[in-house]
């Protein structure tokens, strides 16, 4: 059985899905959980710490997703997390949003200000270069010794698929695949003649966290 913020986390989902979170009221989020406002107000605090818990668990969701793809065999591990990625943003306009840093109208965006920490003390939701370098530091923990340029690359790969979207199918999917898997055996080929074909400067994400302006 939910717990109460579990509850309330998915009712604020189903307001969300009714209209923009600017129209989202606490008493109705409250009303949908079947619990009581002051309830709702304990847990969160705040309209923005609920969105900050909204923000924080849809990242969770996803790195659980990118923990399950790298149980996938190693050779692989690279381009499962790509197609993971490129997914759960289709699916999820919240992870979408963390992972881009583009907030499109009427979603909730996280507070961004110093010293804030979503209202009830819960850590703050990951700029998109924070979340995008946990998922790489995943990969490389798991991946063989001179892996993490493939890592790199497959998630540069699936953050553009994820910037600029093909129509949601099986068949966009596996053309998504396709190029990861050939991207990445590219990289172990220029590795093993000792060049640097996986840019090692480190993979910072977009530079835009908000502002409703696409990252370039």
């Amino acid at each position: 059985m939910p717990t109460a913020r579990q509850a309330l986390l998915d009712a604020a989902l189903r307001a969300l899905d009714d209209g923009p979170w600017r129209t989202v009221r606490m008493i109705d989020v409250a009303t949908l959980a079947g619990v009581s406002r002051q309830t709702l107000y304990n847990e969160f605090g705040t309209k923005g710490g609920l969105a900050g818990a909204l923000l924080r668990r849809a990242a969770d969701g996803y790195l659980a997703g990118v923990d399950r793809a790298l149980t996938a065999p190693a050779p692989d591990r690279p381009a499962a997390v790509a197609l993971w990625t490129v997914r759960a943003a289709r699916q999820d306009a919240l992870v979408k949003a963390l992972l881009t840093g583009h907030w499109a109208e009427g979603l909730p965006c996280p507070d961004r200000r110093p010293n804030s920490r979503g209202g009830t003390g819960g850590r703050p939701p990951p700029a998109p270069g924070e979340l995008l370098a946990l998922v790489r530091d995943r990969m490389a923990a798991v991946s063989p010794e001179g892996a993490a340029g493939r890592c790199e690359i497959a998630l540069r790969l699936a953050l553009s698929c994820v910037i600029v979207p093909v129509p949601g199918d099986d068949a966009a999917d596996s053309r998504a695949l396709h190029l990861v898997r050939e991207a990445s055996r590219e990289a172990s080929w220029t590795a093993g003649t000792g060049q640097a074909g996986a840019g090692r400067a480190g993979l910072s994400g977009p530079s835009r966290t908000a502002g409703g302006r696409s990252p370039r």
